[in-house]
């Protein structure tokens, strides 16, 4: 099979997909999978096989694979843009679609899906402009100051104190103009990965806790050392089933396919959740995460791996799924 790996890009993600790119042509197997190598520079200069071309050049080259992989992180690859693309010129790809991709990336529109589905989400107000909006000063302390469109907590600060706010804001706007700004969940941090298989069965992973000395777990813990995975969580059995279900409910919210991560914060008691009336111990869905990280080590592959698929055997799973499409 012929298959067009997209990565690198525009977004601050390019180094990240530059690693799921390199672990997935060393898990995908030769015999079976031809890999032509498509780079998306950061100046947005497309190369095939390290060699510069044209826009209309490397979509040619696309044209001809049966299956595009788009191992794109981040904005200008992870947002719909690159899926739309995909489908003006009738390449099946592999993950999610365009409304899911689009409505992942967006922190803010995100949240705005899950709520309307019953999920419990962290309380927030989304600021778009250039003064912050007197609604966060309610949220109380300590807050959470994010790009509403971007990933791997890149411009993601934590405020303890309100005259830290505007540096926080000036933080996230380096990245998006759009940005959401939380009220702390105190609680673990726990991570369900969801799979589509090919018959279109959906299914969770063992849930993955994430524990981190420095407080939260920011771009620095995730990809130079500082944070620890359990997996799987030593969770209640009553628990990992309500966090899989619930993880699997967001995936059909955000009408996702092929797979999807989901990040949850499982309240202390005594932490009460402002405008959230139901069960005070229903798990709060932090972010969702359309095309996790994708190499060996990153969490969705070892969620997998505990469950007993390896890295390859995933991979087959998300090329035959695509394929069927």
């Amino acid at each position: 099979m012929r298959i067009a790996l997209l990565y690198g890009g525009q977004s601050g993600e390019h180094d990240v997909s530059l690693r799921s790119a390199a672990s997935i042509i060393d898990h995908l197997d030769p015999q079976a999978y031809k890999i032509t190598e498509i780079l998306i520079g950061r100046d947005g200069q497309w190369h095939v096989d390290g060699q510069a071309v044209s826009l209309p050049t490397a979509l040619g080259v696309i044209r001809e694979h049966d299956l595009a992989f788009p191992a794109l992180h981040g904005p200008y690859g992870e947002d719909g843009r690159v899926q739309a693309m995909l489908e003006w010129v009738g390449v099946p790809y592999i993950g999610n679609g365009v409304f899911a991709s689009a409505a992942g990336m967006d922190k803010a529109v995100t949240k705005k899906l899950l709520a309307a589905d019953g999920l419990r989400v962290a309380p927030g107000v989304t600021i778009d402009g250039a003064s912050p909006d007197p609604l966060v000063r309610g949220l109380g302390l300590p807050l959470f100051v994010k790009p509403a469109r971007a990933g791997s907590s890149l411009g993601v600060s934590k405020v303890d104190d309100l005259s830290d706010l505007p540096a926080a804001l000036s933080a996230a706007r380096a990245f998006d103009h759009k940005i959401l700004v939380e009220s702390a969940v105190i609680g673990r941090e726990v991570d369900v990965a969801v799979l589509q298989h090919p018959d279109g069965q959906v299914e969770a992973g063992p849930p993955l806790e994430i524990s981190v000395p420095s407080g939260f777990f920011d771009f620095a813990a995730k990809y130079e050392g500082g944070a620890a995975f359990e997996i799987p969580a030593q969770l209640d059995p009553a628990v990992t089933a309500v966090v899989q279900d619930r993880a699997i409910r967001a995936f059909h919210a955000l009408g996702c396919r092929a797979l999807l991560r989901v990040d949850f914060f499982l309240p202390s008691p005594g932490h009460p959740s402002p405008g959230w009336f139901g069960d005070p111990d229903e798990p709060v869905i932090n972010e969702v995460n359309t095309f996790p990280g994708m190499t060996a080590e990153s969490q969705l592959p070892q969620i997998w791996r505990q469950a007993g698929l390896e890295f390859p055997a995933l991979l087959d799973i998300l090329i035959a799924g695509a394929t069927r499409l």
